[in-house]
């Protein structure tokens, strides 16, 4: 779904390298995770994939399409979520999926049958028609999922899926991933913490320092950590997390694979 070769991103007249040569392969059905350290340019590469950065060097393909040659036909196929998301807080949560469906060309019938799927299943459904100015950090994040979910992307990109979520939300984001990977869509998050890497992702590519250290399964990963005289320890930061996010992580490892039929 994504094959990226030679993907370079520089910045400045001192051509400061965020992102230096990478290679990045990543298949349909696959949940595949980008883990590093923050600054690591975890968050440029995804935003080249996604259409919003153009690469100083390299290319890229999403779904066989040349993001430099057909980069709208590209971004049809692609959901994209930030790790700091902006909403039109003046909307209301209904308002704000017409203007996505908008955006994507959709039919106005099937925004109106997507929204009637997407709200209630986000928890949303009581708040449809209320300002997004109103809604609590939670609900947002949630509105933005419904909005990135809205086309039926083949390709859903999200940067850091778990920050600020409590223990319910992460246990229904997990679940949209693994739903989407059944169907056959690919789902690429970033994340700093080795945790949630390991409670959701097929596959992990460690990035540090704009270049790709190594990737394949998690269990490949620590196996090498194990006997590599800590070897990772380099290329990913081990971070204390809060309670909170130590709740979170304990319902990601909870949480197994198979038998949840969400609509996404």
């Amino acid at each position: 779904m994504i094959h990226a070769e030679g993907l370079t991103k520089t910045y400045g007249r001192g051509g400061m390298r965020a992102v230096d040569n990478i290679d990045l392969h990543v298949e349909r059905g696959e949940i595949f995770g980008f883990l590093g350290p923050n600054g690591a340019g975890k968050t440029t590469t995804m935003k080249m994939v996604a259409g919003l950065l153009k690469p100083s060097e390299g290319r890229i393909l999403v779904g066989g399409i040349d993001t430099a040659e057909d980069p709208v036909g590209a971004k049809k196929l692609i959901g994209y979520i930030p790790d700091r998301p902006y909403l039109y807080e003046r909307l209301t949560g209904d308002e704000f999926l017409d203007f996505v469906g908008g955006i994507y060309s959709m039919d106005e019938s099937l925004v109106s049958t997507r929204k009637d799927e997407l709200m209630p299943f986000f928890g949303l459904g009581h708040c449809r028609t209320e300002l997004i100015e109103s809604y609590s950090h939670g609900m947002k994040q949630r509105l933005t999922f419904a909005s990135a979910l809205l086309h039926h992307p083949e390709l859903l990109i999200v940067d850091e899926p778990m920050v600020g979520l409590d223990p319910e939300g992460a246990r229904l984001i997990k679940r949209v991933f693994q739903q989407l990977a059944r169907e056959g869509r690919t789902v690429f998050l970033s994340t700093h913490t080795l945790e949630v890497a390991e409670a959701i992702c097929d596959r992990v590519a460690i990035i540090q320092k704009g270049t790709i250290a190594t990737q394949g399964t998690v269990d490949e990963l620590k196996q090498l950590h194990t006997e590599g005289g800590g070897k990772l320890e380099d290329v990913f930061l081990h971070l204390v997390g809060s309670p909170d996010e130590a709740a979170v992580i304990q319902v990601l490892r909870e949480e197994t694979r198979g038998g949840h039929h969400e609509p996404t």
